[in-house]
């Protein structure tokens, strides 16, 4: 655990401890491969309680809390652990909690308390970031569900054991009526799964719906209730993007740290240069703004507190632009090796400007944020 987070205001000694832990464990495994997600890595951290955290125990999960389950999302970031699947099954654990079944909590909360993965498909090719805009269709038939459509951008899905498809039920004036969430096991038949290469290197891809049909009790929460459940997490998402850019932003600038300490020019380390002292400054600056904005809206949002869409956005944009800044200082600290394919500086840098564009750029989220506060 790095120093500044070990400081950070608002966590318990409990929560520090817990935070050292990960931490140590990054550091001590070692993950080879180039797979952001790798199964026996989450099958590990499952085994230490790490996975069901915000899943209570009569689930087989550890009771946690959402602030717990960001703050493991944060450290495994800086770590580079791979499991990168997990920010997005934490989403989707989120919406089960909120609104599923009995009957689902039991199968699904304990499947990832285990190590399992969960996807959501929101995103469609012809209505961009409008999700009221969406055609995929899930009708009744037989006592099923018949779902035809397509989804993009759907992170990590050919991990998951379900897919959370955000569908229309109905039809109605009223786009953000109509709207539902049905649960879509990845090896149903007429469900394809198509791998898009990405900028940052993160695993998404494009989703058919061909004629998928799944039981009714595969419906999450109330048919035609599926904007009010989406919109119900998309706060705590921008949250978990946030911690994730922190994360990552804390890694490079430990990076940029070390190599200026041992990177040697002129008989001397090059961080006793001036113009490399200010680099780190600057950035160290961005990065302590940045974990300020971010706990507050942890806490926030572990709180449900009634300013969580402010501040949500407040931590979206801010550590988005401080991990920006900090992949791009790395590259610079680190000279001309910074540039080349086989230091993994260009790669965070990529990862860096993929988060920071998904669930709005830090220039919508400053916008967003003027308006809540009635600028």
């Amino acid at each position: 655990m790095s120093v500044a987070t070990a400081a950070a205001d608002g966590l318990t000694d409990e929560q520090r401890q817990f935070v050292a832990a990960i931490g140590d464990f990054c550091e001590r495994e070692t993950f080879a491969g180039d797979d952001p997600h790798q199964e026996e890595v989450a099958a590990r951290m499952a085994e230490l309680g790490w996975y069901g955290l915000q899943i209570d125990e009569e689930y087989g999960g550890s009771g946690g809390s959402f602030l717990d389950a960001t703050l493991f999302l944060e450290e495994t970031a800086r770590g580079q652990a791979p499991v990168g699947a997990y920010g997005v099954t934490l989403i989707v654990t989120g919406a089960l909690n909120r609104f599923g079944s009995e009957e689902q909590k039991r199968e699904l909360l304990g499947r990832v308390a285990r190590g399992g993965a969960l996807a959501i498909a929101m995103s469609e090719p012809d209505a961009g970031s409008d999700v009221a805009a969406l055609k995929t269709r899930a009708r009744r038939e037989d006592g099923e569900w018949v779902l035809d459509g397509a989804k993009m951008w759907c992170s990590y899905a050919h991990k998951a054991s379900q897919v959370l498809i955000v569908c229309r039920t109905s039809e109605s004036e009223d786009r953000h009526r109509g709207m539902s969430m049905v649960l879509v096991p990845r090896e149903s038949e007429g469900f394809t799964i198509t791998p898009i290469k990405t900028l940052g290197g993160e695993e998404t891809n494009e989703l058919h719906l061909d004629g998928v049909r799944v039981p009714e009790e595969n419906l999450l929460g109330s048919e035609g209730n599926g904007w009010t459940q989406l919109m119900a997490g998309l706060n705590f998402e921008r949250v978990i993007l946030a911690a994730t850019a922190l994360g990552m932003a804390q890694r490079t600038f430990d990076d940029a740290l070390a190599y200026a300490k041992e990177r040697r020019q002129f008989g001397r380390p090059i961080g006793s240069f001036q113009a490399i002292k200010h680099i780190l400054a600057d950035v160290l600056l961005e990065l302590e703004s940045a974990r300020a904005a971010a706990y507050f809206a942890l806490l926030a949002a572990a709180d449900d507190a009634p300013d969580l869409p402010a501040v949500a956005s407040l931590a979206k944009a801010f550590c988005s632009d401080a991990c920006l800044a900090a992949t791009t200082q790395n590259i610079q600290v680190h000279g001309g090796i910074g540039f080349t394919w086989e230091h993994p500086a260009h790669l965070y840098l990529k990862r860096a400007k993929t988060a920071a564009l998904m669930l709005g750029d830090p220039a919508y989220h400053r916008e967003l944020l003027a308006q809540r506060i009635g600028l």
